[in-house]
C-alpha cells in the first residue's frame, strides 16, 4: 500500500498516494466501482485514474463513508458519488492527491517542479507574481500549483492563469500559508491556501477559513 500521508478531521480529508502498484492491484483496491472509460488508453493515465479513486476511498472510510464511486458536473467538476461533499483530486505520476471536504471552498494541486515553468511564467503569471518569485523553480510551481487549485474551486473553465487569478506574495518556506484571489466581472473571492514542498513535488490545497 503505497499512502504517502493522510490528514483527517470530522467531515475533510487530504491523502497523497505513490503508485507503486500495477493497474491490476490498483483494480482490485477499487473492485468494479467506477470501471476506467474506454478513452483511457495511456498505461500511466489509466493508473493515476486508478489511484484517483483508491485514494478518494481511502478519505472517505477515514470518514466513515464508503466509496461509491466519482460523478462530475457540467463542467466537468469532480463530487464524491452519494455524498454531499465536495471533492478536488491532482496528479503528476507518480503521485496523486485528494481533498475532500463537506465545505466549499475545496481544491487541491500537485506538481513537480521543472525547467518550463521558466518559459512559460511570462505567459501565465503577473508582473508582481513574477517578480516576487524570481527564477526560483519552487516558488513559481507554488504559485502554479496555487492557480491551478483556485481553478478546481471555481469549477468552471473560462478564466485565464493571469487576469482572473492572484496570489499575494510570499515567502517561501518548507510549507506555509497563502491568498489566492478570484476575480470574475469585478467581484473579487479570497480563498486562503497552504502549500508543502516535498523533495520532488508541490502540492497547494484550500483552507478552512477557520482554520
Amino acid at each position: 500500500m503505497a499512502l504517502e500521508e493522510i490528514e483527517i478531521t470530522k467531515d475533510r480529508g487530504r491523502a497523497l498516494w505513490k503508485i507503486e502498484e500495477d493497474e491490476d492491484e490498483l483494480q482490485k483496491m477499487i473492485g468494479t466501482v467506477d470501471p476506467i472509460p474506454a478513452s483511457v488508453h495511456n498505461p500511466k493515465k489509466r493508473m493515476e485514474w486508478l489511484a484517483g479513486r483508491v485514494v478518494v476511498k481511502a478519505i472517505l472510510e477515514q470518514l466513515g463513508l464508503t466509496f461509491k464511486g466519482i460523478v462530475k458536473d457540467e463542467f466537468g467538476k469532480p463530487f464524491p458519488k452519494a455524498y454531499d461533499y465536495q471533492l478536488s483530486l491532482s496528479h503528476s505520476y507518480p503521485y496523486v492527491t485528494a481533498l475532500v471536504d463537506r465545505e466549499p471552498p475545496t481544491g487541491i494541486d500537485l506538481e513537480q517542479p521543472k525547467e518550463k515553468l521558466l518559459r512559460i511564467a511570462p505567459r501565465v503569471f503577473r508582473h508582481d507574481e513574477l517578480k516576487d518569485a524570481g527564477r526560483d523553480i519552487t516558488k513559481l510551481c507554488i504559485y502554479w500549483c496555487a492557480k491551478e487549485a483556485l481553478i478546481k474551486v471555481y469549477g468552471k473553465k473560462d478564466l485565464t492563469l493571469a487576469e482572473n487569478l492572484i496570489i499575494s506574495p510570499f515567502s517561501r518556506e518548507s510549507e506555509g500559508n497563502i491568498l489566492g484571489s478570484i476575480i470574475v466581472k469585478d467581484v473579487e473571492t479570497i480563498i486562503p491556501l497552504y502549500y508543502k514542498v516535498y523533495p520532488n513535488f508541490v502540492v497547494v490545497y484550500t483552507k478552512r477559513n477557520a482554520s
